[in-house]
């Protein structure tokens, strides 16, 4: 039993610094977990004798080199080169020959365009590859002798294959010296003392000029994959389509695909969506690269709603010059990019609009570009302008011109002329205006019959001289589904600027189409005025094609195991022999049409 610990003779109870005795017990712990004085000596002279804890004693040779106080000596390996202190076991066999002549070569033989290799393995000089015993491995042989190569030669060997199955196209040669260029230029500017800030005015390069792209992107000619022999134009025929799907031009992307357009000589297609990035594709289904992506720009923090072709006009357009196509570039924003296909010049414009426009212009993210390339038509977004649709030149970014509708709800959609010269705008409650440009007047109103809940618009054919406009025919969808479509051969105008003695407040129209269910979302036209496409974004697959002039939808496509996806952007080619849809998913998908 342990006895109760005494106080000191001298301890008070007022005293607070006074230890208590420690007992027998307390000094055996702190023995063992400190030590003492006695068991620190005893541990330094058995150190000192070379005896361990159990007595043994332990002999501690000094290795020859070395002195006493176990400093190397410095004479003695002074003589020796380090390759012969250290070596790798990589085993005893003996290579063959051509391996050894491979690992004469001191440096790699492939040097990357982008620079001196990351990482290089010296393994790879110890591994040795047999290409005579693999059958897929004899085309790398430069001769029929050659059998054994080391693991450097296989890598090049590999690499050269390679290559020459898929040789680099020129644009990325092109893209890497720009790379280079502007990086040389960036760090000339960062040695400079000067600063230099880039206000809404100014424009920067941002991409290769589409002649360069052209030369290496093979032959842009619209050809008849078909191989017929076509003299004049085609003809389509009545309920039953010829289509068949090819290639996809995209996979799914990291946004939907909300605008999508064909350029209006080459077959090229442009796309963008919400990602903020607008690409290119070569139309081009033939394997053994089908419909690669020509090149592409990102706008950052700029989400795309709108992305159009812009053609050139007046002079530039009778000279001929296909590659000065302009890309016009829009989002929720108060301003819109320009992309010159023939610099690759990236220009951001803002001061479009002045006075009571740019109030009744909130956003630019819905606009049109005229066929003829010379106008730009943006529906206003503005709470009381939200009736009115302002008009740029595409050559000064100026105002011309501003049409406003008297429209219950605002317009919902309008679609430019076949000439140019003026549009035909209609409101969300039906009501249709034509406005013409020369005399910045409404020469022409009607309503759509059967009015619910109107969404788009759109015009195509070619009726020649005889109408305002050159248009044949009008469509227009509406909230519950139906499109009507009108015929305007019999909506002939007089040369001046008036009303149109021909045209009924309330025309007829030629057919009514209830096969969708659930608002129209896009209305297309071909160029020939044969096909009209007719979709609705609420619903998967909800897609139609419609013959001209019989007004017939195609039963026999799209069907049920048509994989559509939820359709958020159409576009047909200008001859009317593809048809490109882009889904939700960032997907599009392309068919060739034939007749």
């Amino acid at each position: 039993m342990v006895a109760p610990t005494k106080l000191k003779p001298n301890a008070g109870l007022n005293n607070p610094t006074d230890a208590l005795e420690k007992d027998a017990i307390e000094l055996r712990l702190e023995k063992a977990l400190f030590g003492d004085d006695a068991g620190f000596f005893n541990s330094l002279k058995r150190s000192q004798t070379g005896e361990d804890e159990t007595g043994a004693l332990i002999r501690h040779e000094i290795p020859e080199g070395e002195d006493e106080d176990g400093v190397e000596d410095p004479d003695h390996l002074s003589d020796v080169a380090d390759d012969d202190l250290f070596f790798l076991d990589a085993g005893t066999g003996k290579l063959p020959s051509a391996v050894s002549k491979d690992l004469e070569k001191t440096e790699p033989q492939h040097i990357s365009a982008l620079g001196q290799p990351t990482w290089y393995d010296s393994d790879d000089d110890r591994i040795t590859v047999s290409l005579a015993s693999h059958t897929r491995l004899r085309k790398l042989r430069d001769t029929e002798d050659d059998d054994v190569v080391s693991g450097r030669e296989y890598i090049e060997r590999l690499r050269r294959q390679y290559e020459r199955l898929h040789p680099t196209p020129e644009w990325v040669t092109y893209a890497r010296k720009r790379r280079r260029l502007s990086t040389e230029r960036d760090e000339k500017d960062a040695d400079s003392d000067s600063d230099v800030s880039m206000d809404d005015g100014d424009s920067l390069v941002a991409a290769q000029p589409l002649a360069e792209l052209l030369r290496s992107a093979g032959s842009l000619t619209r050809t008849d994959t078909k191989g017929s022999k076509r003299t004049g134009p085609r003809k389509l025929r009545p309920e039953v389509i010829d289509i068949q799907r090819t290639k996809d031009i995209a996979k799914a992307g990291p946004s939907s695909i909300d605008t999508m357009q064909f350029h209006p000589y080459y077959p090229l297609l442009l796309s963008a969506g919400p990602s903020s990035t607008v690409t290119i594709h070569h139309i081009s289904p033939q394997p053994p690269n089908p419909n690669p992506i020509l090149t592409s720009l990102h706008l950052k923090g700029t989400p795309l709603h709108t992305a159009a072709f812009c053609k050139p006009s007046g002079e530039t357009a009778n000279d001929n010059n296909h590659d000065q196509t302009r890309i016009f570039l829009s989002s929720r924003r108060r301003y819109f990019h320009t992309w010159s296909l023939s610099t690759g010049v990236v220009t951001k414009v803002t001061r479009a609009l002045y006075g009571q426009a740019r109030k009744d212009q909130r956003t630019m993210e819905d606009f049109k570009i005229s066929p003829c390339g010379r106008y730009m038509g943006l529906i206003g977004s503005g709470r009381k302008g939200g009736g009115t649709i302002n008009v740029l030149s595409t050559e000064s970014m100026q105002w011309i011109c501003s049409c406003r509708i008297d429209s219950q709800g605002g317009v919902a959609d309008f679609a430019w002329w076949r000439d140019g010269n003026g549009f035909a705008a209609v409101g969300k409650n039906g009501e249709v205006s034509e406005y013409d440009i020369d005399s910045r007047s409404v020469v022409a109103r009607w309503i759509d019959e059967g009015a619910v809940g109107t969404t788009v618009i759109a015009l195509g054919g070619d009726i020649g001289q005889g109408s305002r406009g050159g248009d044949w025919w009008v469509a227009i969808g509406s909230s519950s589904g139906v499109v009507n479509i009108y015929d305007r051969r019999g909506w002939t105008a007089t040369a001046k600027a008036g009303a149109d003695a021909n045209l009924d407040e309330k025309p007829k129209p030629a057919r009514v189409l209830d096969q969708l269910v659930t608002p129209i979302s896009h209305v297309e036209f071909s160029q020939d005025g044969q096909m009209m496409v007719m979709a609705s974004r609420w619903k998967q697959g909800a897609l139609r094609l419609v013959h001209l002039p019989s007004c017939t939808v195609y039963r026999n496509w799209p069907t049920e195991k048509t994989p559509l996806g939820r359709i958020s952007a159409v576009a047909l080619s200008p001859d009317g022999s593809y048809l490109a849809i882009g889904n939700d998913q960032g997907k599009i998908k392309l068919w060739e049409i034939s007749e």
